[in-house]
């Protein structure tokens, strides 16, 4: 690995060279008269070019995944965009999909989603901020629904909404804990009727998740409509059709539908599109984006979130299965300090030191954590799906911990490559977009792991087995009374979203590696109709995060030149 001077990303990004987003586009084959600029280097892309580019060749398919995560974050959307540019650096031209940072993460601990050092997407301020709006689209549309059911309730509730069992929340792109759970409509007999609600971050409204599985305009406006927003008190589904409330958010949401064009630092062409909420609903940028992405090069890769136990079985399970299109391959990001955490002889805290021994060389350490990695590879090949093993490398990494993963990688018989290019860009990469185009060049069995006809059951505990490696699934009283309910309503062909931890393949976030012997609780069953799924939480989910005792939000400022500083 080379040495780069200290800088931090954003000062990284200042320091690039970017082109005018035409000529990015352009190198795309996408018309001028397709964007809608944002400024220099930000651009929408116009629904039009799907049709536009149909008859160009269609890329290699490639989503990136990772090992399960720790709270040291693993680098998959550092890789997703290294990778895109170690393709140009091999002769392959690739385009990079990712998800829309949320500001709340960005004010918070975990810091923006633009990648990292020499492998980011750019402009940085622009993308970890408000970007074009879409989240404040979002918002907006997510909270018109809310006022037109609480409107509804005030003018006589002509559907006979049952107040109990109203699901529709409010939405905030901020970590506010305090928001969680709130009662509404106090004050006067004017001020609406009260009931307990709450809020959500934005990136967990169904309306993200609709934004980001649409296949056009007229989908999108199905899809909103076919939102339930509670249950009558006959014991009816009423939707947002139902209450009059699609229209407006369709057009709330009609620019919010076109993908954003950016670049990397090395002018590769990037995707920025949708940001669902990784743990409640799918985690996967949107449908739209890669219908257009996969007719502008050699490859389009893309970024699923979490492990992949979550992102990837939901990228294949519920995105694959409404876009159509069908993966080439697969990368499955790890790092040394990953598998050390996996191997259960660390407690490692976000926001906190690292625990000395996790950077003294192991490699017998990394060789029992590497059972996690293991096994998300078998859940890769679950799908039929060509793995790739991509080592992101670490300063103070040991040769000897590399060649372990290598030995794991040996024994299953998957390519593996170390990657560098967090310090050292593209060329950092090359190793891994030369085992990526090939692995991409094996025929494809692709498969998804249920037939959608399948009962919700069965659904849910093919993941939980399959996937997670559990012995079964054991429901509560109410979680199986609300999947009765939803295959009563017509619900039942819907896919399956399990909300569960992101920190361990179980649904127990200290049990590290691969564990087995254990069965997964489902609480509770809630429906996302309009995004076409059905979520089995098991645990305690948080949909609206907290900030914690020393949030970003405090180191984020303005300079006295009026620049950004801070952020990261």
């Amino acid at each position: 690995m080379t040495s780069t001077p200290h800088l931090t990303a954003l000062e990284i990004a200042r320091k690039a060279n970017l082109r005018p987003i035409n000529e990015i586009a352009g190198s795309m084959g996408i018309a001028e008269e397709l964007l809608q600029p944002y400024g220099r280097y930000v651009a929408k892309v116009s629904l039009d070019a799907i049709a536009a580019l149909e008859d160009r060749p269609r890329a290699r398919y490639v989503v990136v995944t990772a090992v399960t995560p720790t709270p040291l974050g693993e680098g998959k959307t550092t890789t997703t965009i290294g990778l895109a540019q170690g393709m140009s650096h091999i002769g392959r031209r690739a385009t990079a999909a990712i998800r829309q940072s949320s500001m709340g993460p960005t004010f918070g601990i975990k810091g923006g989603a633009a990648g990292g050092g020499y492998s980011q997407a750019a402009p940085f301020e622009a993308l970890n901020l408000h970007l074009t709006g879409d989240m404040h689209a979002v918002t907006a549309a997510h909270n018109t629904l809310s006022a037109i059911v609480d409107n509804h309730l005030y003018h006589g509730n002509e559907r006979r909404l049952d107040l109990h069992e109203i699901a529709w929340r409010r939405v905030l792109d901020v970590n506010d804990r305090s928001l969680r759970n709130v009662v509404i409509g106090l004050g006067t007999s004017q001020d609406g009727v009260p009931r307990q609600s709450g809020f959500d971050i934005t990136a967990a409204s169904e309306v993200m998740a609709v934004l980001a599985l649409s296949t056009s305009l007229a989908d999108m406006r199905r899809r909103l409509g076919a939102i339930v927003v509670g249950i009558d008190t006959s014991g009816k589904a009423v939707t947002a059709e139902d209450v009059r409330g699609a229209g407006a958010m369709a057009v709330i949401l009609r620019d919010a539908l076109q993908p954003n064009l950016l670049q990397t630092i090395e002018n590769t062409p990037v995707l920025v599109h949708a940001g669902p909420f990784g743990n409640i609903a799918h985690g996967n940028s949107s449908i739209v984006a890669d219908l257009i992405g996969i007719h502008t090069g050699d490859f389009l890769i893309t970024e699923a979130g979490f492990g992949a136990d979550m992102g990837a079985e939901r990228f294949f399970n519920i995105k694959c299965r409404v876009s159509g299109l069908v993966p080439d391959a697969a990368v499955v990001v790890t790092t040394v300090r990953a598998l050390k955490a996996h191997s259960g002889a660390h407690r490692i805290i976000a926001g906190r030191p690292l625990p000395p021994a996790l950077l003294a060389e192991n490699p017998d350490e990394v060789r029992v954590g590497g059972a996690n990695l293991v096994k998300q590879i078998e859940n890769v090949r679950l799908h039929g799906v060509t793995p790739v093993i991509a080592v992101n490398a670490f300063p103070d990494d040991f040769p000897s911990e590399h060649v372990a993963i290598r030995e794991i990688a040996a024994s299953l018989g998957v390519r593996c490559a170390v990657t560098t290019h967090f310090a050292d860009g593209g060329a950092g990469a090359t190793e891994l977009a030369e085992a990526v185009a090939e692995a991409a060049e094996e025929p494809s069995s692709f498969a998804f792991l249920y037939p959608s006809d399948a009962p919700l059951r069965s659904k849910i505990e093919a993941v939980a087995t399959r996937v997670y490696g559990a012995d079964g699934v054991d429901y509560s009283p109410a979680a199986s009374r609300t999947l009765d309910r939803l295959e009563s309503l017509g619900f039942g062909g819907l896919s399956v979203c399990i909300a569960k931890t992101h920190l361990s393949i179980s649904s127990d976030p200290t049990l590290k590696g691969a564990p087995t012997g254990w069965r997964l609780p489902v609480r509770e069953v809630r429906l996302s109709a309009g995004a076409g799924f059905a979520y089995a939480i098991c645990g305690d989910m948080r949909t609206m995060p907290g900030f914690g005792s020393h949030p970003a939000a405090f180191d984020i400022d303005l300079d006295e030149h009026g620049e950004i500083v801070g952020l990261y």
